[in-house]
């Protein structure tokens, strides 16, 4: 059963399963890059700007015991989302539209030269698939070693209402997520809209930060397929018929 199998798949017209796979890592790019840049958008719109705090839980609304903190600390870690946008970029427009366009390029000399070997083009994008999965892999470490080193880090609201907006924060290193989870487990905010709006910025934190895990394996899936396609084009188990058919075979 399991010869059956692989004489199935060696006898697919070329690129097919690349076809069907790099669609699918596209997707995935394109959700990771909407979360980082909603992410990026907050980061310059409300977070250039500052909360109300009642300290130490106070009703009134201005006086001694509120104070404005401003909304981002003295240090704020940005890297990772810098990583994680440029392994999401990579995999959509390197990888994904640039190996469409490949795979049609591919096809057309296919059909078009005697020769059924790969060409020098598709190995180095073969070689790029595999460069960016490390890519996606560092940024997936990156993150989660980054944002697990952060947590656990308090706000003291003593030092945090002596530098008051628009001074920020001064102690510790924070990564968004680790910063705007403290602010709203540990400072008493004056106003719901506020901890409604940093639950949802957190939730887009989060799933950018966990997407990683599924865009690595996508990303794998991808270089293992490419990588498979140029094994079975270089031992010539593509046939001159497979190169050159037209039919059952998708196109771009």
């Amino acid at each position: 059963m399991a010869r059956s199998y692989t004489t199935s798949l060696t006898s697919l017209p070329p690129f097919r399963l690349l076809l069907y796979v790099l669609p699918i890592l596209m997707i995935d790019s394109i959700i990771e890059l909407s979360f980082v840049s909603a992410m990026v958008g907050f980061l310059h719109g409300r977070a250039n700007g500052f909360f109300i705090v009642d300290y130490p839980g106070t009703d009134s609304t201005s006086g001694p015991n509120t104070f404005e903190l401003w909304a981002k600390p003295k240090v704020l870690l940005e890297n990772q989302g810098h990583t994680s946008n440029g392994a999401a970029g990579t995999g959509f427009v390197l990888i994904g539209f640039g190996g469409l366009l490949l795979i049609w390029w591919e096809k057309r000399r296919l059909r078009n030269t005697a020769s059924t070997k790969p060409s020098g083009l598709f190995t180095t994008y073969v070689v790029l698939t595999f460069l960016s999965t490390l890519l996606c892999l560092a940024a997936l470490i990156y993150t989660f070693v980054l944002t697990h080193n952060h947590t656990g880090q308090t706000i003291d609201l003593a030092v945090a209402s002596q530098t008051p907006a628009p001074r920020p924060y001064p102690l510790d290193e924070w990564t968004p997520e680790n910063w705007f989870g403290a602010v709203l487990d540990q400072v008493p905010l004056r106003t719901d809209s506020d901890r409604s709006k940093l639950r949802d910025e957190l939730r887009i934190m989060r799933g950018w930060r966990w997407n990683l895990v599924p865009l690595f394996m996508v990303n794998v899936l991808v270089a293992s397929v490419a990588g498979w396609e140029w094994w079975r084009l270089r031992r010539g188990a593509v046939s001159r018929g497979q190169a050159v058919a037209k039919e059952g075979t998708p196109s771009l």
